[in-house]
């Protein structure tokens, strides 16, 4: 039975792998680089973009911009993605949620990373000089804040801010400018909404790494905040609420938008329920419950147009 294996030849080791089977390694390696795996932070960012691009079309957002938007915030999204984990590759070992990303576990080397982020950048310009000219504009200044975050969070002490200022809502004004030629005060008014919005979430992110953080000294709003953050979540989480509630008393919206943030108040307050021991399991749920609220308030602006014709 031996001789009779042995006759079949040697077994290939990893390096002698058929190139089908490595070029797949290679390809699924560089989707979890670009978290393709973990689609949260995608939503987390389509939807305010949707509900810009449907407040500002009417109802009726123009559909080669609704894609131009929905894959510019994929692209842009995974490029953020690795340029982050291109800035942390030497900090991401030693966090226990990160420490086999492609990046951290070597598996992907930073020559890599760097060559992957710049292809994904030039399909993002590709994308947008689809668009106007503010728009291309305004692109420029969110891509140099995308490239930014991962830098400025070595030495910012809330980057859970600045994240929302660069990924968090800067497609908002970009989805304005594509649809109307200019950027009204509303459209800023939901920017702050967003951005707020992002430093909810990623707090309640921050708060599953809070003693990996501390101990490696990496910078925070979960330390930022310590024993005040479920209560400077609330605040920001009425805050949002704040913003959203005036964007729509702007635009005149009403039933189908107010039981859209009703709907958002009552996600919050479970999420409060849920982080109430700060335990990171439950921190991780409060977190990715926000993909609930980005839905709901986009299901309420659209219904609100879909019944007000």
């Amino acid at each position: 039975m031996s001789a009779a294996i042995d006759q079949l030849g040697p077994k290939r080791g990893p390096e002698e792998a058929p190139l089908a089977h490595r070029l797949a390694r290679r390809i699924e390696e560089y989707g979890r680089l670009a978290r393709f795996d973990r689609p949260i932070g995608t939503w987390l960012l389509l939807w305010p973009t949707l509900w810009a691009l449907w407040i500002a079309g009417r109802g009726r957002p123009d559909p080669a911009v609704l894609i131009i938007f929905v894959l510019g915030v994929i692209v842009m999204r995974a490029a953020g993605c690795i340029i982050n984990d291109f800035a942390d590759r030497n900090i991401d070992p030693h966090v226990k949620r990160t420490r086999d990303r492609p990046l951290a576990a070597r598996r992907v080397s930073p020559v890599e990373a760097l060559m992957l982020f710049v292809v994904l950048m030039l399909v993002a310009l590709w994308l947008v000089s689809r668009l106007n000219r503010l728009t291309v504009e305004l692109a420029v200044i969110g891509a140099a804040l995308t490239a930014s975050y991962p830098f400025v969070k070595r030495f910012f002490p809330l980057p859970q801010l600045y994240l929302g200022l660069s990924f968090g809502g800067w497609s908002i004004p970009m989805a304005f400018a594509a649809q109307l030629g200019t950027v009204p005060r509303v459209a800023w008014v939901l920017y702050i909404a967003a951005v707020v919005w992002a430093v909810v979430y990623d707090t309640l992110y921050a708060m599953v790494d809070r003693d990996d953080d501390r101990r490696i000294g990496v910078q925070s709003s979960a330390l930022l905040f310590a024993d005040l953050d479920r209560l400077l979540v609330g605040v920001l989480q009425v805050m949002m609420l704040a913003a959203l509630a005036l964007a729509g008393h702007d635009l005149k919206l009403g039933g189908w938008y107010a039981a859209a943030l009703a709907g958002a108040a009552v996600l919050f307050a479970y999420q409060q329920w849920l982080i109430r021991r700060r335990e990171p399991a439950a921190c991780l749920r409060a977190f990715l419950n926000n993909n609930y609220v980005g839905m709901a308030i986009f299901i309420g602006v659209a219904l609100q147009f879909i019944y007000a014709r």
